[in-house]
């Protein structure tokens, strides 16, 4: 299997256009138009039933001490967890492509509650469920895709995983609530191909104009 984006290369910056998060005038971050990137899949195997399609930060600082806080800068030594940017599962066979902005447009404060997506599929929480959920103006269950907004004080360039695969069943039985756990765990013994793509973004004023 291939997956390409009109969006951005693989291994290339991807614009702030479908970001969470932009750097402002005034701001280190302030909120950006967090549009899905275009993504497109080709070659799945004959006997495929849906595809799952995912995309998962793998530089999240594992402690969360320093981030985001003036003065400070989190290590790029520190080590990495991951962070859920999307799930979406129930994939038509036929639907081999989504446009820029078809499942995701602008931030929404509590959460997409009936995200956009092609006709059966469904989608899971994304990690900023978690990360808003001390937060009363923004608290709630984030839904579908949300973008990049990495710690703006991280030295570290993020690594955004998009991930499409094909299965054997036409469904995973997953619905409501559902974590990236739960879909690894449904997954599994269903798996026939995948293809990857790697975008980068950071809001690290020392990485903005830096080469990749």
């Amino acid at each position: 299997m291939q997956i390409k984006s009109e969006s951005f290369q693989d291994g290339a910056r991807i614009p702030a256009e479908f970001a969470f998060g932009k750097p402002g005038p005034d701001s280190p971050c302030i909120f950006s138009t967090n549009r899905n990137p275009h993504l497109a899949w080709s070659d799945a195997p004959a006997a495929t039933r849906s595809f799952v399609l995912m995309c998962i930060d793998s530089d999240v600082p594992s402690k969360p001490d320093d981030v985001n806080q003036a003065g400070r800068t989190v290590p790029a030594s520190l080590p990495r967890a991951e962070f859920v940017h999307w799930l979406m599962l129930d994939i038509s066979p036929e639907v081999r492509e989504l446009g820029a902005g078809s499942c995701a447009e602008g931030v929404i404060p509590r959460g997409q509650r009936e995200p956009f997506g092609p006709e059966d599929s469904v989608q899971g929480l994304n990690d900023f469920t978690g990360w808003f959920a001390g937060d009363a103006d923004m608290a709630g269950d984030y839904f579908g895709y949300d973008g990049p907004c990495p710690p703006w004080n991280d030295e570290l360039m993020h690594h955004y995983h998009f991930q499409v695969f094909a299965l054997d069943v036409a469904t995973l039985g997953l619905s409501g609530r559902f974590t990236l756990a739960d879909v690894r765990n449904a997954m599994q013994g269903h798996v026939l191909a995948e293809a990857g793509l790697t975008g980068l973004y950071t809001l690290y004023p020392p990485l903005l104009n830096s080469a990749d």
